[in-house]
């Protein structure tokens, strides 16, 4: 039996994100800007499926992928409650390094941010997540999917769906610049962006 396709949206941007923050499990709110990514994608995503009550809808449960799903379905045109929230889907937790820029960590601890750039996929910021921690609950998430689903998560969780998904090289799945104003689409054919 086929998988199921994914429709994934990395949630919209926040004023971390703009400031290349980590910010991991701290539920920093959308900004002006990833409100309006937001919407863009829930018309883009209106435009691409006929049915959308033929979809399961599931996000992390932190508040910046939360809204971005309930923009995502009113520009659908549907209940913006009507989803599920899944823990697995929450983001990586950068533990030690969340609220600081790369060149803080960099003029901190320069050892561990050479270890960071000589490996990402294994790297663990002190009391947080590396991406192959990560993997592991994703694929335990999606081992349970049975339809097509539209997904609202965060940029380590869609790196590692995409390693999982398409066989990458773990290295250069943890480096991928996840964008905040696309749609991935995984299916059977591979990846799509829109």
């Amino acid at each position: 039996m086929p998988k199921p396709t994914l429709y994934y949206v990395r949630h919209g941007q926040t004023d971390w994100n703009a400031e290349l923050r980590f910010q991991g499990r701290k539920d920093i709110p959308l900004n002006a800007t990833g409100r309006a990514q937001a919407r863009e994608n829930g018309l883009k995503m209106a435009r691409l499926i006929g049915d959308p009550a033929s979809l399961a809808f599931i996000t992390s449960p932190l508040g910046r992928t939360r809204e971005t799903m309930e923009i995502i379905r009113c520009a659908m045109g549907l209940d913006p409650a009507a989803y599920e929230v899944d823990e697995r889907l929450i983001e990586a937790s950068y533990g030690l390094l969340e609220g600081t820029t790369l060149p803080q960590f960099k003029a901190a601890d320069p050892a561990s941010h050479r270890e960071r750039k000589q490996g990402r996929w294994k790297f663990q910021p002190p009391q947080g997540e590396s991406h192959e921690m990560v993997h592991k609950r994703i694929c335990e998430w999606f081992d349970t999917i049975e339809r097509d689903t539209v997904v609202i998560g965060h940029g380590v969780v869609g790196r590692v769906l995409r390693y999982h998904l398409l066989g990458l090289e773990p290295d250069a799945a943890a480096e991928y610049i996840f964008p905040q104003d696309r749609i991935f689409i995984w299916d059977e054919q591979g990846e799509k962006l829109v």
